[in-house]
This record gives structure tokens, C-alpha cells and sequence, in this order.
């Protein structure tokens, strides 16, 4: 992790100006084609959400935008950022679920699979205190959304991006699920965001490539 210079970053006009937003935070929601890779993750007996999960995170630890954060003012970059995700447990409530990010998939879904066990039996609802090395991340599978509204502190502006997918729906001959993400406007703009949904979207269209070939 690393301090951005705000004297010599080229971003330095647009932080200053949305970071005096009451809400700075600007979102989208696209839908994304799995048509190649939830059948590659099913017939191989990968977890569909450990996938995605992994996806999103490989994405955005690609953007350097999305391993921006804000502290007191300043900006850092982390090395590395990883998922924190909404994980289903009893009585219909969810616990946080974070798992440190590996580019290697088949470390990465065996950490999951190990803290996915872990919150449903002991789920949490708090991450490490100041921790920002982030990336929010929830499933809507019951509904194919247009929009979603986040709850998020704003004194200060919480600036940890955060990602939704949704219920799976036909089109035509293609299986899409909408997508969404959120961020805040004084780390990066509409650029940014369509930078990670076409990594996304290439990922999702080259499985193997991205995931292996091996049973996980």
C-alpha cells in the first residue's frame, strides 16, 4: 500500500471537487452474458458464487481505480484488494464473508470454500476495524434488478466499492444476469467502470482461461 501524491496526480481537480458531495457515490447496473461460463462452472461442480466472486475480484485488482481508497483526506493505493461477501446462514439472515484474494483459482476457491464454512457456522457482521483493502460484494439471485441502493456511511464517505449480481434470465439464446456496481465519484469516473465490466465480460467468455480446467 502506497500514498497517492494529490500535488502531482492528474486526478487531483475531480477528487477535490466530488469529495465535497454530500453523496459522491455513483453507480451502474449492466447485464453481463454467462452463456459460456455457467455451464464450464456446473458441469465441473464449481460454486457458482465462488466464481463470480473470484471474477469480480480479478477484475477489479486489475483497475488500479478500484484499489483506491480515502483516509482522512488522503488517497492510498492498496497492492491488492479482496472480497468481502454477504454469505446466506439460518433464520434467512447473512454474515460477512471475506477471503483473501489469490489470481491463482483454485487457492482462491479453497479459501472460500474453508470461510464460507466458517461464517455459517459463526457468522459476523463486522469486518477488521479500519480495514479498507475491500471490495463489497452481495447476490440478488431471487431478482433480475435494474438498480440496486446501497446503505453506506457518508461522514465520512465510505470508499469501498460494492457489487451486486443478480437473478439469471434467458435472452434469446444467451443466459445474462445483471450486474452492479458502485463507487465513489472522487476515486474514479464512468471510464473506470466500463474498463471492468468489459474485463468482466471477457472473463465470463473465456472460462478455462481464467479459471483452469481443474475440478474445484
Amino acid at each position: 500500500m502506497h500514498r497517492v501524491n494529490l500535488e502531482t496526480w492528474p486526478r487531483r481537480k475531480h477528487f477535490e471537487l466530488f469529495s465535497a458531495f454530500d453523496h459522491p457515490h455513483f453507480g451502474l447496473c449492466a447485464n453481463v452474458d454467462l452463456t459460456a461460463f455457467y455451464p464450464f462452472v456446473k458441469q465441473r461442480g464449481i460454486s457458482f458464487t465462488v466464481a463470480t466472486m473470484y471474477v469480480l475480484a480479478r477484475a477489479a485488482n486489475a483497475i488500479p481505480e478500484f484499489r483506491h481508497r480515502i483516509r482522512r483526506g488522503e488517497v492510498v493505493e492498496h497492492e491488492v484488494v479482496h472480497p468481502s461477501a454477504t454469505i446466506l446462514v439460518r433464520d434467512d439472515l447473512f454474515s460477512f464473508c471475506t477471503v483473501d484474494y489469490s489470481e491463482d483459482f483454485v487457492v482462491f476457491a479453497t479459501r472460500a470454500a474453508e470461510r464460507i464454512t466458517q461464517v455459517q457456522e459463526q457468522p459476523i457482521l463486522a469486518d477488521e476495524p479500519g480495514q479498507d483493502d475491500l471490495l463489497f460484494l452481495s447476490a440478488l439471485p431471487w431478482v433480475s434488478f435494474t438498480s440496486v441502493m446501497h446503505p453506506m456511511h457518508l461522514s465520512p464517505a465510505d470508499s469501498i466499492p460494492r457489487f451486486v449480481w443478480g437473478k439469471r434470465f434467458e435472452e434469446g439464446a444467451c443466459l445474462k444476469m445483471p450486474l452492479s456496481v458502485q463507487a465513489h465519484h472522487a476515486l474514479m469516473d464512468g471510464i473506470h467502470l466500463g474498463r471492468f465490466y468489459t474485463k468482466v465480460q471477457d472473463y465470463l467468455c473465456e472460462p478455462e482461461a481464467v479459471l483452469g480446467d481443474s475440478l474445484v
